[in-house]
């Protein structure tokens, strides 16, 4: 995310953080802006009907709603997504869910950590992982893994700004840069 979409991103997280706080249903929003994620990442025709910006938004709007009242979402997440929409922003909506998530763990002091894996992470190496990042200094983490087959193996590791690639395909890049280089 670059400096404007992070800084759009927080703009938003803080108002509805704010707006829950104060309403007594933080953690309550908390669970919906999390599913609510999770929903964009799993339907293929939300995430198109979220950036195709050529038809009305009233419609885009009223078949959010539609989407949103049918899986169990409350006024406050539906108002948040209908803000998003009436500002332009529906193009940007997982940036500002995730922004959210971010921003309330860290207002909760949880470290978000993001784990790339060519594979599925087995409870094994989701403990493992912890654990590790527990003696690296980060004692309430909170994974959300993706998986790329494209790594090939290995991880790859974002903690905030830092990332750490231990990736197969990383490895046997850097492996190509280094044998260009000895010729």
């Amino acid at each position: 995310m670059d400096d404007i979409a992070s800084t759009l991103a927080e703009r938003y997280a803080t108002a509805l953080y704010a707006l829950a706080d104060e309403r007594k249903i933080l953690d309550r929003t908390i669970e919906e802006m999390d599913a609510l994620g999770r929903l964009i990442a799993a339907s293929v025709p939300l995430r198109r009907l979220l950036a195709i910006q050529m038809i009305p938004l009233d419609q885009v709007k009223a078949a959010l709603e539609a989407v949103l009242v049918g899986q169990g979402f409350g006024d406050l997440v539906r108002r948040f997504v209908a803000i998003a929409a009436d500002n332009r922003r529906l193009v940007d909506l997982a940036e500002l869910v995730s922004g959210f998530g971010a921003y309330a763990a860290s207002r909760r002091g949880i470290v978000v950590v993001e784990v790339i894996s060519a594979h599925p992470l087995a409870d094994s190496q989701r403990g493992l992982l912890t654990a590790r990042l527990a003696e690296a200094g980060y004692g309430r983490v909170t994974l959300r893994e993706r998986v790329d087959p494209g790594l090939l193996g290995g991880l790859v590791v974002k903690i905030g700004s830092n990332l750490y690639d231990t990736s197969l395909k990383s490895r046997l890049q850097r492996l190509r840069y280094a044998m260009k280089g000895a010729n």
